[in-house]
């Protein structure tokens, strides 16, 4: 019976990586599009893609390029990188890769391996999940850039055909389910609220890091979730002993 739950939770995780890697590669042909349109060579192109393979590090990169940024391209995608450095503290205990493996599990620990990974119960799923979201992504999103780098100038802008909301959508769809216990929609609910009032303000990007703070102040003050065992009354403590006397 277990077994039997272990394997639907690894295919159920599986099913959901492939839409993810879906959804997450296709948004790829804009990168390739937008950065060739920026200045970039075909294997600078490329080079971003293959080597840094962070979507929101490589347009925040291109876009200062475009703008005739040089240092501030580096430092934006670097900030934004950062985001991954974190992932990857809580990932290597999730996905516990052999030491051969840790290369590439860091390079393919992004957005997408870690939000399919963290939303399985079963340890298993979760590193099925992991491994075929990232894996998935890396090759389709290399793919996706070098169609759209050849084919830039065919595809026109392809931000209008609703790429980017299609890995939105993705990410809502694993969200979703999620969203049972009080706090988790409040930090899901706050978190969007920031990241709205900051898009304004501050570079492409920075929004969604300020945000994922609210979760982070909330994770650790346990604000609105459920109370630890150790702060419920102790079940044989004085109290409950006088009662048992009395």
């Amino acid at each position: 019976m277990h077994r039997t739950a272990t394997t639907d939770a690894v295919r159920r995780a599986t099913r959901e990586g492939v839409g993810v890697v879906v959804a997450t590669s296709a948004y790829g042909l804009s990168f390739g599009a937008l950065s060739i349109a920026s200045g970039l060579d075909l294997w600078q192109t490329m080079a971003l893609s293959l080597l840094m393979f962070s979507g929101g590090s490589q347009f925040a990169f291109i876009g200062v390029i475009a703008s005739g940024g040089g240092i501030a391209g580096v430092a934006s995608a670097a900030m934004l990188g950062l985001r991954n450095a974190l992932y990857g503290m809580s990932m290597r205990r999730v996905v516990a890769p052999a030491p051969a493996l840790l290369p590439l599990a860091a390079h393919v620990t992004i957005d997408e391996s870690t939000a399919v990974a963290l939303a399985q119960d079963e340890p298993r799923a979760q590193r099925a999940g992991f491994w075929v979201t990232g894996i998935g992504i890396y090759v389709g999103w290399n793919v996706a850039t070098l169609a759209g780098a050849l084919l830039g100038d065919l595809l026109g802008d392809p931000r209008q055909w609703g790429l980017d909301a299609a890995a939105a959508a993705a990410f809502v769809g694993l969200l979703w389910p999620r969203l049972r216990a009080r706090q988790a929609v409040a930090v899901a609910a706050a978190s969007a609220v920031v990241a709205a009032s900051l898009l304004p303000v501050l570079p492409a990007g920075m929004p969604v890091i300020v945000a994922a703070l609210v979760g982070v102040v909330v994770g650790l003050t346990n604000w609105l979730g459920p109370r630890h065992e150790s702060d419920l009354p102790d079940p044989g403590g004085p109290d409950h002993r006088q009662g048992d006397h009395a």
